[in-house]
């Protein structure tokens, strides 16, 4: 296909493409997710979770497929080649726009199992949606308040045992659990009002990875810490599906996650609580100093409307 110059055009074909494939894949899913539903036999709802793993696949592959097709975007990728679609995986990242997310299934989706995100429990009646993430093994789970235990002690380890409980099915089938540490996207604004100490990041949110560490241990060995950057500065979600963003830089570290914060007790154990936080803050500068290097080293090209 000749290239299309980047614009609101390329953005509208892009839109269209993505809705008609959903068209398309969205009743199978949800045909496989019922049987799902109705089948209460482990190996065949692992069948049922490797044929909607595939589907979800197909959907992220032609939204790649496309991105290749209506963009000329320069991908400069490392780290990614020892990676495996057979491995239990933790990833996080900087967050900087909505275009991270097809940014990251575009260079890490052929390589690992699927993407998948904690979510809250109130999001599984999420009409459709719901049902997809439920189908899709989507862990949900359900958080209590201080204030809640003060309350009600026997709510205390709950939400942890309750999340432990879903995240078994990922026993049978290989998972990424993806969280963005920062919680929300960096803009100077928020920046400025958290009086960070990092020059391109916010300060990281370890409680939502502590829980996730907590809950699925046994299983997640290996973090993902992934750092992206967009030289030429635009990389909204709409610049992406437009076609500006020019070049997007990504460095990928495999990191062992060490034993101790495995199962922990991040809520009771002060001290392990510590030692995370700071395990975190030391990935987290180390982060920023490879963002400022590869910064460093790429000259913005001319802006395209």
């Amino acid at each position: 296909m000749k290239q299309l110059p980047p614009g609101p055009l390329k953005g509208i074909i892009a839109v269209l493409g993505i809705l008609a494939q959903t068209l398309i894949l969205f009743p199978f899913l949800l045909v496989i997710a019922f049987l799902k539903l109705l089948i209460p036999i482990t190996p065949l709802r692992t069948l049922c979770t490797t044929l909607l793993d595939g589907i979800a696949r197909l959907w992220i592959g032609f939204n790649n497929k496309l991105a290749d097709t209506l963009h000329a975007i320069d991908w400069q990728v490392e780290g990614a080649d020892d990676l495996s679609r057979s491995d239990w995986y933790l990833v996080t990242c900087n967050h900087q726009s909505w275009a991270d997310i097809p940014v990251i299934q575009h260079v890490l989706n052929p390589r690992i199992p699927l993407l998948k995100f904690f979510l809250k429990q109130e999001l599984i009646w999420v009409p459709f949606l719901g049902v997809a993430w439920w189908a899709l093994d989507f862990p949900f789970m359900r958080r209590y308040s201080k204030e809640q235990i003060e309350k009600k002690p026997s709510l205390k380890g709950k939400d942890l045992e309750t999340t432990r409980a879903a995240c078994e099915k990922f026993r049978y089938t290989p998972v990424t659990v993806f969280n963005f540490m920062e919680g929300t996207r960096f803009t100077p604004e928020k920046q400025a009002a958290q009086g960070t100490p990092y020059r391109h990041l916010l300060k990281p949110r370890a409680g939502g990875t502590a829980f996730v560490l907590g809950a699925m241990g046994d299983m997640l060995h290996k973090l993902l810490d992934v750092t992206i950057v967009y030289p030429d500065r635009r990389h909204g979600f709409w610049d992406y599906l437009c076609g500006r963003v020019q070049r997007v830089v990504i460095h990928i570290r495999t990191v062992e996650i060490p034993s101790q914060f495995l199962g922990m007790d991040y809520t009771s154990d002060e001290a392990i609580k510590r030692e995370f936080q700071e395990w975190i803050a030391r990935i987290w500068s180390e982060k920023d100093e490879r963002i400022e290097a590869i910064m460093a080293d790429t000259v913005p090209a001319a802006i395209t409307r």
